[in-house]
């Protein structure tokens, strides 16, 4: 008995310190992996990190837990998106497909990995693939078109909705909610992380128009809806994503909207309406953080395929001056500034080149005719207006709606940047 008890004393002792020596062995090769690989400060590793595009930036997420914690870091995420381009986001109905009940089930077998906005409402946690929730509702594809070197590609965010893109701001879109109860989602297509928002007052789709902005002093979002009411009056509620509930403000005088032709640009802290169609001489704006509105006189009168357009955080106004002539203003302010002309464009402008919006890096315009559907590039730099080259297979549906947008990591989440290390 005393043998039997010694031997495993002696086995237990020698299992001990060969797990000792294994433990030992490994740190020495563990301290000697490190003298090989030079050390680089944080620092240093988040400026390699910010120049890597979106999709490779995922990826490094789960490289390590230090990069992991760089990445997820705000003031990492905003430093990121000052250097993403722009793009254009847009809906793509799915192939053979129109109104009917879907499902989990229903998904495309080519685009397994497609997530629901709706049922990703509905159910927040994986759910079993033969769940009965159906949607009676058109369904469509969340897509995005980059514009590089005079060509334009198409991107996919393995995303479907049924409600249209009403607005989109930093990286965050505005989703009409099909579901039962209505009202709105916030979400970023690339990070699919989504909020739903409350039903506002309701109105006819061609009578109301949304705008999605950012107060920077502050780092509020905010929904501001204009609609027509009743006695036709053009109404105004705002919705901060602090309180997520609506608020009645003063709208606009009366008079100043004939109707809601575009959505409306985003630009030195306010949001901008042209409210007609042709012949417009001003337009309407919001300071979105002291909710005033204001009638901002035009230095030309807009017609059918003028726009405004955000341009360096400037407001600009895009002009046709004759069939061959562009001419590009810019409002770099609502008070002590004046409308100045830019630049102007004399060579190879058509007349029914309708501006889209400004490329956030490099500042060229992209422009799109109403006539066949094709994409324009003016190049500030070399003066010259270029036709894009569609990436073949890759060509949206002429009627598509577009919108600015920027592909990011931004969450809508209150973070004061002061204090992230």
């Amino acid at each position: 008995m005393a043998k039997s008890l010694g031997s495993k004393n002696v086995g237990l002792l020698r299992l001990v310190e060969e797990r000792s020596l294994n433990k030992k062995i490994e740190e020495e090769k563990k301290h000697k992996r490190e003298k090989q690989v030079p050390y680089l400060h944080k620092d240093c590793i988040a400026n390699i990190l910010v120049r890597l595009p979106l999709d490779s930036l995922q990826r490094s997420r789960f490289v390590c837990k230090p990069w992991y914690n760089i990445i997820k870091n705000p003031k990492f995420i905003d430093a990121h998106l000052h250097r993403s381009e722009s793009v254009l986001i847009f809906l793509s109905p799915f192939p053979n497909e129109s109104l009917y009940p879907f499902s989990m089930a229903s998904v495309p077998k080519d685009m397994p990995n497609t997530v629901s906005v709706e049922l990703n409402l509905l159910h927040p946690k994986p759910i079993p693939i033969f769940n009965h929730t159906t949607i009676n509702a058109p369904r469509f594809s969340v897509q995005f078109l980059e514009f590089k070197n005079d060509k334009s590609k198409r991107g996919e965010y393995s995303l479907s909705c049924s409600g249209n893109i009403r607005a989109t701001c930093n990286g965050l879109i505005l989703l009409d909610n099909k579901l039962k109860n209505g009202g709105l989602v916030v979400m970023n297509p690339v990070t699919r992380k989504l909020i739903a928002l409350p039903l506002g007052t309701l109105s006819r789709p061609h009578d109301e128009s949304y705008g999605f902005a950012l107060i920077d002093s502050t780092g509020e979002y905010k929904v501001v809806h204009l609609f027509r009411d009743e006695l036709r009056y053009v109404s105004c509620e705002i919705l901060s994503l602090r309180t997520k509930a609506w608020r009645e403000v003063n709208g606009p005088s009366f008079g100043f909207f004939n109707r809601f032709v575009d959505g409306p640009i985003s630009a030195i802290g306010g949001l901008h309406w042209i409210p007609q169609v042709d012949r417009s001489e001003y337009v309407v704006s919001i300071e979105v953080d002291k909710e005033k509105f204001h009638q901002i006189p035009l230095p030309r009168s807009s017609r059918t395929h003028d726009r405004i357009v955000e341009m360096g955080g400037a407001l600009g106004l895009v002009v046709h001056e004759d069939v061959n002539h562009i001419d590009i203003w810019i409002l770099k302010g609502f008070y002590g500034e004046v409308w100045t002309k830019y630049h102007s464009i004399t060579v190879g402008s058509i007349i029914d080149m309708v501006p889209l919006f400004s490329l956030r890096i490099k500042g060229d315009i992209i422009f799109k005719r109403d006539e066949d559907g094709s994409f324009y590039v003016y190049d500030f730099q070399h003066q010259d207006m270029r036709k894009v080259e569609m990436v073949e297979g890759c060509i949206p549906r002429s009627s598509a709606t577009y919108l600015p947008h920027v592909n990011s990591l931004v969450s809508w989440m209150e973070v004061n940047l002061d204090m992230c290390d």
